[in-house]
C-alpha cells in the first residue's frame, strides 16, 4: 500500500524544507509549493490525501483557497498555518472548512500528530458555514497560552457545549464568553450575563428564573429571569463558585432537564440558551469544603478554559498597549506613546489585576498625562500609586465589597423591603467564610482557630454548627 502524499503550500522555502523533511522521516510522501496556484492544481488533478497550506501566499490567500478545495474535493483534509496569530485566523480557518490550524511558529511533533489526526479521523458529513468575522477582535494576544485559547473557541463555535472559564480576576473571561457567542450559531440572539458575587444570596433565585406576583414579599408583579431573557441565546453565569446552595440545586435540574420555574410558579418552561460559566475560585476545593456542588461541578465542567494571567503572557502586553490606547483616542482622549523603557518596566511588572489593570492604567495616562511620550518614570509613579501600601486600604476594599452588595440589594428592592432579619444575614454571609477559611489556615485546629478570631472555643463550636461548616478530618 501506497504511503500518503501530504500537499504542502507555504512561500517560505524554510518551512517547506523543514515540514518535508519531518513528514518525510515518519514515512509520508511529500509534495511542497510556493504559491496557491501549484496546490490548486495538484488538488484539481486529484492529487494528494492531506493539504497544508499558509495564509499569506503571493498570489493567492490560503483561507480563500480553502472553501474551493472543499467544494471539489471534501474528504481532503486541510490543515491550516499562519503566522497572523488572532482569533479571527483561526475562527475563520475552522468556518472555512479547515480541519486544524496551526499558529507559527509550531512545535513540528505537534505537526506530525495533526497530520496523523487527519489522515486517520472520519470527517464529519456536517458543512461549515462561511461567515465573514470583520468586527474588532474581543481577545488580543500573539502569545503560546493565548494562541491555544484561540483554536479551542474556534472548535467550540459552532457548537452548544457547556463551557466553564476559570481565571484571575481581570484575565478577560467575559470576553471570552462574548467570543463564544458572537462568533457561534447563536450570535444573532441575545447575550445575557449575571455576576453572582454582584447579586444577594437571596435574590439569586428570582433574577435567574423569573418570579410570579406574590412570590414574596416586594414581588408586585411577574419579573422574567436571565433564562427567560436570554432564551435562544447564551447566558454568561459569571462567578458560579459565589452561587447559593440552594440556586446550586436548581441550576443542576435546568441542565439535567431542561427546564425550569419561576419562583412561585409551576409550569414548566423549556430552557433554550447556552451555558457558559466564569469563576475565579477553585471548584474543587469548593466541593472539599462542601460549598459547591459536585454533580453541577461536572454538569458545568464539560469543556473547560483556563484564562492565563497577565503575568504569564507578558509578551502580549505591546499588543494590548497599542489597543488601548487605540481605543482611548477613539473615545476623545489624547494619543500618547509609551516609550521602550517604559513599555519594559510594563513587562516587569507582576499585574495583580491582569488585563483590567493595564487597561485602566492605559486610560489614567492618556487622560491625565500632558505630554505625547508617557516615560518609565510615569509609569513607575503610577504603578506605585496603585498599589495598597498597608492594611488600612484592604479594609476599604472589603468594605467597599460589602457597600457594593448592599446597594445592589436596596436597588433590588426599591418598591419594598423585605421582613426584618437583613442585619442576621449579612453577618451570616461574612461569618461563613471568614471562619471556613480561618479554619484552613489553621489547617482545622479550632483552639488555634478560635485565637486568631479572638472568639470563645465554645463560641467557635456554636458557629460551626450553626452555620453548617464542614469539619477537616483529623481536626480537633
Amino acid at each position: 500500500m501506497a504511503a500518503p502524499t501530504i500537499l504542502v503550500a507555504d512561500d517560505d522555502g524554510a518551512i517547506r524544507t523543514v515540514v518535508s523533511q519531518a513528514l518525510g522521516r515518519v514515512g509520508y510522501e511529500v509534495r511542497a509549493a510556493g504559491n496557491a496556484a501549484t496546490l490548486w492544481r495538484w488538488v484539481s488533478d486529484g492529487d494528494g490525501d492531506l493539504v497544508i497550506t499558509d495564509v499569506v501566499m503571493p498570489d493567492e490567500n490560503g483561507l480563500d483557497l480553502v472553501p474551493r478545495i472543499r467544494s471539489i474535493r471534501p474528504d481532503l483534509r486541510i490543515i491550516v498555518m499562519s503566522a497572523q496569530n488572532t482569533l479571527l485566523t483561526a475562527v475563520k480557518a475552522t468556518e472555512r472548512g479547515a480541519f486544524e490550524y496551526l499558529p507559527k511558529p509550531f512545535d513540528i511533533n505537534k505537526l506530525v500528530d495533526v497530520v496523523r489526526r487527519g489522515l486517520e479521523t472520519p470527517r464529519s458529513t456536517e458543512e461549515k458555514t462561511d461567515a465573514e468575522a470583520e468586527d474588532a477582535l474581543p481577545l488580543i494576544g500573539r502569545s503560546p497560552a493565548m494562541q491555544e485559547i484561540y483554536r479551542t473557541l474556534a472548535r467550540l463555535m459552532g457548537t452548544d457545549l457547556t463551557v466553564i472559564i476559570n481565571g484571575e480576576s481581570g484575565t478577560g473571561k467575559e470576553l471570552v464568553a462574548r467570543a463564544l457567542h458572537d462568533y457561534g450559531k447563536r450570535k444573532d440572539e441575545p447575550f445575557v450575563a449575571i455576576n453572582m458575587a454582584a447579586i444577594p444570596r437571596e435574590l439569586i433565585e428570582s433574577e435567574l428564573f423569573g418570579h410570579e406576583k406574590g412570590a414574596f414579599t416586594g414581588a408586585h408583579s411577574r419579573k422574567s429571569g436571565r433564562f427567560e431573557q436570554a432564551e435562544g441565546g447564551t447566558l454568561f453565569l459569571d462567578e458560579i463558585g459565589d452561587m447559593p446552595p440552594e440556586a446550586q440545586t436548581r441550576l443542576l435540574r435546568v441542565l439535567q432537564e431542561g427546564e425550569y420555574t419561576t419562583v412561585g410558579g409551576r409550569t414548566q418552561i423549556k430552557a433554550d440558551a447556552r451555558i457558559v460559566a466564569a469563576t475565579h475560585h477553585d471548584l474543587k476545593r469548593l466541593i472539599r469544603q462542601g460549598l459547591f456542588r459536585e454533580d453541577l461541578y461536572f454538569r458545568l465542567n464539560v469543556v473547560p478554559i483556563r484564562l492565563p494571567p497577565l503575568r504569564k503572557r507578558t509578551e502580549d502586553i505591546p499588543e494590548l498597549v497599542r489597543s488601548f490606547l487605540a481605543k482611548a483616542a477613539a473615545e476623545g482622549l489624547p494619543w500618547k506613546i509609551i516609550d521602550n523603557a517604559a513599555m519594559d518596566s510594563l513587562k516587569d511588572y507582576s499585574w495583580p489585576g491582569n488585563v483590567r489593570e493595564l487597561e485602566n492604567l492605559i486610560q489614567r495616562l492618556a487622560a491625565l498625562y500632558s505630554q505625547e511620550v508617557i516615560t518609565v518614570e510615569d509609569i513607575k509613579a503610577e504603578l506605585a500609586d496603585a498599589s495598597p501600601e498597608n492594611a488600612e486600604d484592604e479594609e476599604k476594599g472589603l468594605s467597599q465589597t460589602v457597600e457594593n452588595r448592599l446597594s445592589a440589594y436596596f436597588s433590588a428592592h426599591a418598591d419594598g423591603l423585605p421582613v426584618a432579619g437583613l442585619y442576621q444575614r449579612v453577618l451570616k454571609e461574612v461569618e461563613r467564610p471568614l471562619i471556613t477559611l480561618t479554619l484552613q489556615a489553621t489547617k482545622g485546629n479550632q483552639i488555634r482557630a478560635a485565637e486568631v478570631l479572638g472568639l470563645n472555643r465554645n463560641t467557635l463550636r456554636k458557629k460551626i454548627r450553626e452555620l453548617n461548616i464542614p469539619i477537616l478530618r483529623g481536626a480537633k
